[in-house]
C-alpha cells in the first residue's frame, strides 16, 4: 500500500473521451504533477502534486484555458489509498497499453464549449452550450435577412459577421490546444474549415456550419448528461439528514456529521441514513436500492443495514458503523467512477487507431485540395471547397466516444441491479466466458445448514426428539446446533431444561436433561458413535447411511433410556441456483462446482443443479482447476472473495458474491450484490450485450465516416453536411448507447 496526498477537482462540461485526454494531457505537462486520472461521467479530475511543482491554482487555470469550468472537489488534499483502486487484472490482448488503464494520450482532442457545472438541471437553453446555440441562431438569422432586404453582397458581409463572431470562441480553443501541443481537435480543424471557406466566397455556408456545430455540442452535452444520471441517482439515494439521538433527545443533523458509534432514529418509510447494526427493533427492510432486490428482507437487532435502504414497518434505532463517504453507496458510487479508468482492448484500440486516423485524414484533406487542381487542371476553388469538407467528416469523435459511452452506461444499468464490473476490461473480458467454476458454500447453498429430515425412532415423536436434541444443543454456536435450535423456534417448540452440557470431541455433544420422567443423560452425535455405544439400533444406523448418501450430515439423539431418532441437516443450494444453471446451459456455458467438502456432499449439490464438480480441493488446487479451464477458453470464478482469492485473482473474471460486504465490493473484477445465483447469466447477459452495443456504435460511426468521406471528396455533400454528420454521428453513438442504461440483464432472451 502507498499513500500519496491528492488533489481533486470536479471539471464541468466533458462530454467525450477526448475531453478526458485533453485535460490529462494539459495537465501532466505541468511540472511536478503526476497519476492524473480524469473520469468522464463523474466529471471527476484527481493528481498527484509534489512539493515544489505546479499550485492547484496553475492547475485550474490550464483547465480553465480549455474551455471548462474547474472546481475543487471533496475539500481539497486527500491521502488516497493505493491497495485496492489499482486493481488491475490482466484480461489482456498483445499491444494492451501498461498501468491502470490509463488513457493513450496520443488520441485526438476534442475541446467542446463547456457548460459550468451550475448548469446541471437546468432546460437546454438555459446552459452556457444554449445560449451560444441560440446566439449563433439569431446571428445567422439576422444575416438571412439581412440579404433578403438588401442584396447578395451586402448579405455577404452579414455572413461574413456573422461567421466571426460565431467561430471567435472556437477559434480561441483552438489556439490554446495548439500551444499545449495537441493541433488535432475538432476546434482546430473547425477553425480552417471556416477561414478556408471564407476564402473561397463561401461564408453563408461557413455561418451555418458554425450553427450546425454549435447545436451539436448542445446534442452531445445532453447525451453526456443522460449518461451520468445513473450515477447521481445512485449518490441521491441516501437522505441529507438523520435522527440522531444523544441524551435521551433527538435532533435533526446532516448524514455527514454522524460519527461511527452515535445512534439513529429511522421512522417507517425513511431512507435509512448510514450503514450500520441495528440496536433496538424489528422491520421489513427494503434494500432494492442497494442490491436491486425487491423484496424487503426482515431485519432485528445486531443485523446489518445499508445505507439508502428504506425502512417499511417499524421505527429502529441503529449504530453507526461507516461515516457517510464509507458507506455502501458511497462505496459503489467510488466503484463505478473508478471503473471507467478500466478501459476495455478495444477501447484502447480505438484511441491509438485515432491517434493515426486523424493526421491521415488531414493530410488526406492536404491531397485533395492539391492534387486535382496541380495533377488534373481543377478549379482551386472547387477543391478546396470539397477538400475542407473531408477535414471536418474526418474527425473521429463519434469514433471515440462510441465505446467509452457503452461502457459507461452498462456501468449505470448493472450497478441499479446489483451487478459491480469494474471496468471495460471486466465487461469485454465476461462476453467471452465460456465456462464457469462456482465455490459451493455460500455461493451456491446458503452457507449455513438447514434441518432437511427428522426421522423419530420407534415410539418416539418428532416433538420428542427436538425437545431434547435442544436440551443437549442450547448454547452451542456451532453451525449445526444453530440448525436443530432453528428448527425447535420454528416448530414452537421449548427445548427441555438441561446442564452439565459437554462436548465429546469428534463425536458429539452430551448433557443431563430434565425429562417429564426424571433426569437423564442425552446424547448428540456421530450415528457411528451412536450404534458404536449402543445408542441406536442397526435399522437407525442403515437409515442413518441412506441419509448421509444424499450429501446430508445426520446426527443421532438418544438417552441413557432410550433411542429418540435422527436429525440430517444440509447445506441447502439457492432457491434460484437450478434455473441459473439452466440459464447458463441455454447461453453455451459451462459450469462446475469447486468445494472442499466430500465428493458425496459435492454429488450431491452438483446432482440436483446438473452441474459438473471437483471435490476435496484445497486452494492451490482450485487455482490449478482454473488455469486448466483457462487453456481451454475464457473461465469465470464466483467464491466469496475470501477462501477463494488465488482462483478469483486467476480467472479471466473474478467475481465476488455477497450483499454489501467489503469482500464483495472490494476484491476480485466483478460484484453480485445480491445473493442470487441468477444475477451470475446476469452478469454475463449484461456484458454481451454492452460488447453488442459498442459494435453497433463502430459500425455506425465508421459507417457514416465512409459514406461521407466519399460524397464529400465527389463534391455531392458539402461543408454543412460535413459538420452535421459529424456531431449527428457523435449523437447517435451515445444516444445508442444510453439503450444499455434501460436494459434489464435479468431478462433472457
Amino acid at each position: 500500500m502507498q499513500e500519496t496526498n491528492r488533489r481533486e477537482w470536479q471539471v464541468g462540461g466533458m462530454d467525450c473521451a477526448s475531453c478526458t485526454v485533453k485535460v490529462t494531457k494539459a495537465v501532466e505537462k505541468l511540472p511536478g504533477v503526476g497519476d492524473v486520472r480524469v473520469a468522464l461521467m463523474s466529471e471527476r479530475l484527481s493528481a498527484t502534486l509534489s512539493e515544489g511543482g505546479a499550485s492547484p491554482e496553475e492547475v485550474e487555470a490550464v483547465v480553465r484555458r480549455l474551455g471548462y469550468e474547474i472546481s475543487a472537489g471533496k475539500g481539497g488534499p486527500t491521502t488516497a489509498r493505493r491497495d485496492h483502486a489499482d486493481h488491475d487484472h490482466d484480461h489482456g490482448g498483445a499491444g494492451e497499453d501498461p498501468g491502470h488503464g490509463a488513457p493513450d494520450h496520443g488520441a485526438p482532442g476534442h475541446v467542446h464549449s463547456h457548460d459550468d457545472p451550475a448548469d446541471r438541471g437546468k432546460a437546454w437553453y438555459a446552459t452556457a452550450k444554449g445560449r451560444l446555440v441560440i446566439f449563433t441562431g439569431i446571428l445567422l438569422a439576422l444575416a438571412w435577412i439581412f440579404e433578403l432586404l438588401t442584396s447578395a453582397e451586402y448579405g455577404y458581409w452579414a455572413f461574413l459577421a456573422a461567421c466571426v463572431i460565431g467561430v471567435a470562441p472556437v477559434a480561441k480553443r483552438a489556439f490554446e490546444a495548439l500551444r499545449m501541443g495537441q493541433p488535432f481537435t475538432i476546434e482546430s480543424l473547425m477553425t480552417i474549415a471556416v477561414i478556408g471557406a471564407l476564402f473561397i466566397g463561401a461564408a453563408e455556408e461557413a455561418a451555418l456550419v458554425v450553427f450546425l456545430f454549435a447545436v451539436g455540442e448542445v446534442l452531445e452535452g445532453v447525451a453526456a448528461n443522460k449518461a451520468r444520471d445513473g450515477i447521481r441517482a445512485l449518490a441521491n439515494l441516501v437522505p441529507k439528514t438523520a435522527l440522531l439521538e444523544e441524551g435521551g433527545t433527538t435532533r435533526e443533523v446532516p448524514v455527514s456529521a454522524l460519527a461511527i458509534g452515535q445512534t439513529v432514529l429511522v421512522r417507517p418509510g425513511d431512507r435509512i441514513p448510514a450503514d450500520g447494526t441495528i440496536l433496538e427493533g424489528s422491520s421489513g427492510i427494503d434494500e432494492s436500492p442497494v442490491t436491486g432486490e425487491s423484496i424487503p428482507v426482515s431485519k432485528g437487532p445486531e443485523d446489518a443495514v445499508f445505507a439508502g435502504s428504506i425502512n417499511t414497518e417499524a421505527v429502529l434505532r441503529i449504530s453507526v458503523s461507516r461515516e457517510a463517504s464509507d458507506n455502501t453507496i458511497a462505496r459503489i458510487i467510488r466503484l463505478v467512477e473508478e471503473a471507467e479508468e478500466a478501459r476495455a482492448p478495444t477501447e484502447r484500440f480505438i484511441d491509438r487507431f485515432s491517434r493515426l486516423y486523424m493526421p491521415a485524414i488531414v493530410g488526406l484533406s492536404a491531397l485533395v485540395i492539391l492534387i486535382p487542381p496541380l495533377v488534373g487542371g481543377g478549379h482551386w476553388d472547387t477543391w478546396i471547397y470539397r477538400g475542407l469538407a473531408l477535414l471536418l467528416i474526418g474527425c473521429p469523435c463519434a469514433l471515440v466516444i462510441s465505446v467509452p459511452a457503452s461502457i459507461a452506461s452498462s456501468l449505470s444499468a448493472g450497478a441499479k441491479k446489483g451487478l459491480l464490473l469494474k471496468g471495460g476490461a471486466v465487461i469485454e473480458a465476461a462476453a467471452t466466458v465460456r465456462r464457469i467454476a462456482f465455490d459451493k458454500t455460500g455461493t451456491l447453498t446458503h452457507g449455513k445448514p438447514v434441518v432437511t429430515d427428522l426421522v423419530p425412532a420407534p415410539g418416539a415423536t418428532e416433538a420428542e426428539l427436538l425437545a431434547v436434541a435442544g436440551a443437549v444443543e442450547t448454547g452451542s454456536s456451532h453451525p449445526l446446533a444453530r440448525a436443530v435450535l432453528d428448527r425447535i423456534a420454528a416448530a414452537g417448540i421449548t427445548a427441555l431444561p438441561a446442564r452439565e452440557a459437554r462436548a465429546i470431541i469428534g463425536k458429539g455433544v452430551e448433557a443431563m436433561v430434565a425429562t417429564p420422567g426424571g433426569e437423564v443423560r442425552a446424547w448428540v452425535s456421530s450415528p457411528h458413535h451412536a450404534h458404536a455405544t449402543g445408542g441406536i439400533d442397526a435399522a437407525l444406523s442403515t437409515r442413518a447411511g441412506t441419509l448421509e448418501s444424499e450429501g446430508k450430515t445426520v446426527v443421532a439423539v438418544y438417552d441413557e433410556t432410550r433411542a429418540l431418532g435422527l436429525i440430517a441437516m444440509r447445506d441447502e443450494p439457492r432457491s434460484d441456483a437450478a434455473d441459473a444453471m439452466r440459464q447458463l446451459r441455454a447461453m453455451g456455458i459451462g459450469a462446475t462446482i469447486l468445494t472442499g467438502d466430500n465428493p458425496r456432499t459435492a454429488a450431491a449439490i452438483a446432482g440436483g443443479l446438473g452441474m459438473e464438480f471437483r471435490a476435496q480441493m484445497m486452494p492451490e488446487d482450485k487455482l490449478a482447476v482454473i488455469r486448466e479451464m483457462g487453456a481451454e477458453g475464457g473461465v469465470m470464478m464466483i467464491g466469496d472473495g475470501i477462501n477463494d482469492a488465488p482462483a478469483l485473482k486467476q480467472a479471466g473474471v473474478g467475481v465476488a458474491m455477497g450483499s454489501g460486504t467489503d469482500v464483495a465490493l472490494e476484491t476480485a473484477d466483478a460484484a453480485i450484490l445480491r445473493d442470487r445465483v441468477s444475477d451470475v447469466p446476469a452478469l454475463i447477459r449484461l456484458s454481451r450485450a454492452t460488447m453488442a452495443n459498442i459494435r453497433q456504435n463502430i459500425t455506425l460511426a465508421l459507417g457514416l465516416k465512409a459514406v461521407f468521406l466519399v460524397t464529400s471528396v465527389l463534391g455531392i455533400t458539402g461543408l454543412w453536411i460535413a459538420i452535421l454528420a459529424d456531431t449527428g454521428a457523435t449523437v447517435l453513438v451515445t444516444l445508442n448507447a444510453l439503450r444499455l442504461l434501460a436494459y434489464d440483464p435479468g431478462r433472457e432472451g
